[in-house]
């Protein structure tokens, strides 16, 4: 090509038109060339990511850990320290458990430690106790508001003395915080919580969190404006939808190539207060052993387990048909507390006219579902897609850091959509960031054209999020007429999300922990879809004055119990519970006299209202001030650890010697069972290149079930510039110095000509 410029200039009339034609030519190619890499430049810095930025770091920060693992803090950063084990012991009394968690750290450096670490618990726990002893010191927590707590344990750490704080990140998310631990000395933790058993579908339950998976936190997009009708047009502006992402990101063991880490043993005693039939451990082996009828012992069959999966456990009565009403008081002081459970009677569907339905299935296939979760996903809707009937109109949405829409709307479900359907779910894989909340407010949007269909929304996930209030907000804003059915997969969802996304969208959560489950609780997730909800529920006592959680009672779906939690001024008269189960009024009657003794249930009280008044928050109900004030009020009279208020524990005798510094050491933890560590953390490198072809694909699958499915966006991606050089940088300057020296030779070539 060179000499065949070299010809056109010799050879043309007009020898400076053609020469500046050329050059400008060249440059232009330059230039695109310089704008090309530029472009790649910034669509690295647009791409999103998971929860962790960058390579994987020895050193993290706050809040990083996961699962109880212990960090070392010193001027050069954190990292997590050597720990023994971990002992769960939970007794379970009728309805109620008690649960103390003990955990064992070393501290086998020379130097004296202020220690930071992170634990799950579960998300209707009521902590009230933390005990710590180092050496031979045993130091108790008082509650304290979060913010003096902080001050007491910050002068604490200065003047030497050992020193504990509890803080509740999220309502199953815990930190703890140790100061002024001494070279040498084991240190011995106990957090002890209250919690209520589970019961539905003829079975009771109990789950113990071992491990908090990563969470994708969204990053800040789009600013939001809280403007309130009496805030006189004043507002504030908030930037990010996960403000405290710095305490729940983590840095997770990769288990490729490190063995499992972080052993537990856990220990169960069942008092179930009736003939015990068939016990079950879902996802752990274990020994069962019968002192009596009434009682188990449940322990680990290994002895010890890694903390990679949470602990499930449920019961049967020995007797044929489950309990279908329970009630249990407590005194403390001069109040009563009750506990209720009553299961509504079930009413054939064949009894009542069938409902027409739309049932929008939305799957997540982002990174942290890689692994088994996907495979239990996409046989969880596979089956739930089988089980549509003709009747019934039915949508898929599928999401990860994008958003595929299946069909343009609802289609009736019949054997060519199902089909459709069917191919475009068994196609999926698992990849890319969660962006959650785009996907529900594609669910939730409703033309409301036909008012007569019952509209459920089935949402399959693990809920690996950290920005789950900008979820809770979107549900109350959109929900209409639709019903949320959150399904959680996996070793270890956020039931926290779960839950409270159900109960925010006036449905239910069903986890599937293994494939092996998925049969049974999709079964049993359908018996709610298909059957008669009990509806209008209401709650009168005859003669005692109450204070009831929930105030507003919720809707009941097949085979689940009605629970209720009462502070009464007395014992006396009854409760009547009334309602409609489809189109047929039900009536129960409940004398108090009759209630059993139960234990802890003023802690279950006061932690279920502190839980309404989050709610009655995210619902515009109450203003964060009114709920602020509610919750602190609760935490404090019932000892609670909340957002708001911690756990402080402080030794009086100052231990550190002046001027002695705080190392540092490390502790890896586990990955959740059947997460795909490349899935999660691996991908973060690939992304930019697998972008496009993902985008591709989407639309690939769109024209597979030959309809016009359009891929959206689920969020517009940040513009972040690198805070250090990259090879993008790099490009970018080579490109600008390339055109610098260009102009440079024409400048040179120019005076040339001249001359």
């Amino acid at each position: 090509m060179s000499e065949t410029i070299d010809y056109d200039i010799r050879s043309s009339a007009h020898p400076v038109r053609s020469w500046v034609v050329t050059m400008l030519l060249f440059l232009l190619l330059e230039a695109a060339a310089v704008l090309l890499v530029g472009f790649a430049a910034l669509f690295l810095s647009l791409t999103p990511s998971w929860s962790a930025e960058g390579p994987l770091a020895p050193l993290t920060k706050p809040g990083d850990a996961r699962s109880g693992a212990l960090l070392f803090k010193s001027d050069s950063g954190y990292a997590e320290a050597p720990r023994l084990g971990i002992d769960v012991d939970v007794v379970v009394s009728g309805p109620t458990a008690r649960a103390r968690v003990t955990q064992l750290f070393k501290n086998t450096s020379a130097q004296w430690l202020e220690a930071v670490y992170v634990y799950p618990l579960p998300p209707d726990s009521a902590v009230d106790t933390l005990k710590m002893i180092v050496g031979d010191r045993v130091v108790v927590g008082d509650i304290k508001p979060r913010q003096q707590a902080k001050v007491i344990y910050e002068q604490a750490k200065r003047e030497g003395k050992t020193a504990a704080l509890t803080e509740q990140e999220r309502p199953n998310i815990f930190t703890n915080s140790l100061a002024n631990i001494g070279p040498g000395e084991t240190v011995l933790v106990q957090i002890e919580y209250q919690q209520q058993v589970s019961q539905e579908a003829g079975a009771f339950s109990l789950r113990v969190p071992l491990v908090v998976a990563p969470r994708y936190n969204p990053k800040p997009i789009v600013q939001s404006v809280d403007l309130r009708p009496d805030s006189n047009g004043w507002g504030a502006a908030s930037n990010d939808p996960v403000p405290d992402r710095d305490r729940i990101s983590s840095e997770v063991l990769d288990p490729a190539k490190s063995d499992p880490v972080n052993p537990t043993k856990i220990t169960v005693r069942l008092q179930a207060g009736f003939i015990i039939g068939e016990v079950k451990s879902h996802h752990h082996q274990v020994t069962v052993d019968s002192p009596d009828t009434k009682t188990r012992i449940v322990t680990l069959a290994e002895g010890v387990v890694p903390a990679d999966r949470d602990f499930e456990l449920t019961w049967k009565p020995a007797a044929a048909a489950m309990p279908s009403v329970g009630l249990f008081h407590e005194q403390v002081g001069d109040a009563d507390y009750l506990l209720a459970f009553v299961t509504p009677p079930t009413v054939a569907a064949t009894a009542q006219r069938p409902q027409p339905r739309d049932v929008i299935f939305v799957i997540d296939n982002s990174g942290s579902m890689g692994g088994t979760s996907i495979r239990q996903a996409k046989a969880s809707l596979l089956y739930a897609l089988g089980r549509l009937q003709p009747g019934d109109r039915f949508n898929v949405i599928r999401f990860d850091d994008t958003m595929t829409v299946l069909f343009p709307g609802s289609v009736p479900a019949d054997a060519e959509h199902v089909g459709s359907a069917t191919s475009f779910v068994s196609a999926l894989d698992a990849r890319g960031g969660t962006e959650m909340v785009p996907a529900m407010r594609a669910a939730l949007t409703d033309d409301g054209s036909d008012s007569e269909r019952v509209r459920q929304v089935v949402f399959l996930t693990d809920g690996a999020i950290g920005n789950e209030q900008q979820l809770f907000e979107t549900i109350t804003a959109m929900r209409g007429r639709s019903r949320i059915f959150m399904v959680g997969i996996g070793s270890a969802p956020n039931t926290y999300l779960m839950s409270r996304a159900a109960e925010l969208g006036r449905g239910a959560f069903t986890h599937i922990g293994s494939v092996e489950q998925v049969e049974e609780r999709m079964r049993d997730l359908f018996a709610k879809l298909e059957n008669p909800v009990v509806t209008g529920l209401s709650a009168t006592f005859s003669e005692a004055s109450a204070d009831l959680t929930p105030a507003v009672l919720p809707d009941v779906y097949r085979n689940e119990p009605l629970v209720l939690a009462a502070k009464i001024d007395r014992l006396a008269g009854s409760l009547q519970l009334k309602g409609r189960i489809g189109d047929q009024p039900w009536t129960i009657t409940l004398p108090l006299a009759g209630a059993a003794e139960g234990k802890g249930l003023s802690k279950l009280w006061a932690r279920r209202k502190i839980g309404d008044a989050e709610v009655a928050r995210t619902m515009r109900q109450m203003t964060p001030e009114e709920a602020d004030g509610a919750i602190l009020k609760l935490a404090m009279e019932h000892q609670l650890v909340t957002r708001l208020t911690s756990l402080v524990a402080v030794d009086k005798t100052p231990r550190r010697p002046d001027g002695e510094p705080l190392k540092l050491a490390e502790l890896p933890i586990n990955l959740p069972a059947g997460w795909d560590f490349e899935k999660v953390f691996g991908e973060r490198n690939r992304l930019p290149a697998m972008q496009k072809d993902r985008r591709a694909e989407a639309e690939g699958e769109v024209q597979l079930a030959a309809l016009k499915r359009p891929v959206v966006p689920a969020a517009p991606a940040t513009i972040t510039l690198p805070k250090t050089a990259t090879d993008a940088e790099l490009s970018m300057l080579l490109g600008l110095g390339i055109l610098l020296l260009e102009l440079i030779w024409l400048a040179a070539i120019r005076r040339r000509a001249a001359n």
